[in-house]
């Protein structure tokens, strides 16, 4: 009896231990949830109104405010095609780690560019501009070069890859015609049937040849395919009336 009272308590401990674990997991995964929305509202909020500032300002304040769009668009765009190349093509690695190193320089660059956006004394913001302007290039145009050369390199992968299938396909197309050679193999074969039959040769043996020699291949029908692709038409069901 204490036996199985021992087992029922442990059994409940270990079913409150698991919820609790559960539940746990659940929190966390929703607040991860909560803050990528709250982190993309963010920069939706921001990046509006650097847009705003490039095109409403003028002088130094529009400028900055040109230069944080530009290098904010430019890093965004490089990381989403890296990172969703990399799924496919493993040696992007390096360039995902090359990649990080550049946002380390260009958060630091968007921090010293947000600064600026509050310093009073826009003479000396003026003063900074240059130097400002060569790094966002710097910047921007690595980036750019990264994000180029990894879409270049899909391209060229998917370009060989249609070459390879295209050439598969040819020949798969050829195979499947040798049937029409075998058909006017067999058709010679019956015309010299009833030239023999004409020339006085048995009648039932020419003819049995010309059926066998005569006889086209099957074609056998493509199994039919589960995957739905865009460009199929749906079949309306027939009606009973």
């Amino acid at each position: 009896m204490e036996a199985a009272i021992l087992i029922m308590a442990l059994l409940f401990v270990a079913f409150v231990a698991l919820g609790v674990y559960a539940t746990v997991k659940v929190a966390k995964a929703a607040k991860r949830g909560v803050d990528r929305t709250i982190d993309h509202a963010r920069r939706t909020v921001e990046d509006t109104t650097l847009k705003a500032k490039s095109f409403g300002q003028v002088g130094v304040g529009g400028e900055l405010a040109q230069l944080r769009l530009s290098l904010r668009t430019s890093m965004r765009a490089t990381q989403d095609a890296l990172h969703a190349g990399v799924a496919e093509d493993a040696s992007l690695k390096e360039s995902v780690d090359l990649f990080h190193r550049l946002s380390t320089h260009a958060r630091e660059l968007d921090e010293d560019l947000k600064r600026l956006e509050r310093e009073p004394d826009k003479a000396h913001v003026a003063a900074q501009l240059p130097d400002l302007r060569h790094r966002t290039e710097q910047i921007t145009h690595s980036a750019d070069a990264l994000r180029f050369a990894a879409r270049d390199r899909a391209r060229k992968f998917a370009e060989d890859e249609l070459s390879s299938l295209s050439a598969q396909i040819d020949m798969e197309a050829g195979a499947l015609r040798h049937w029409t050679a075998a058909g006017a193999d067999g058709a010679d074969g019956a015309g010299a049937g009833a030239a023999g039959a004409a020339a006085g040769q048995p009648q039932g043996r020419s003819d049995a040849g010309a059926g066998t020699a005569g006889q086209p291949q099957a074609i056998t029908a493509p199994d039919p395919r589960a995957t739905a692709y865009p460009w199929e038409k749906t079949n309306r069901p027939e009606t009973t009336t």
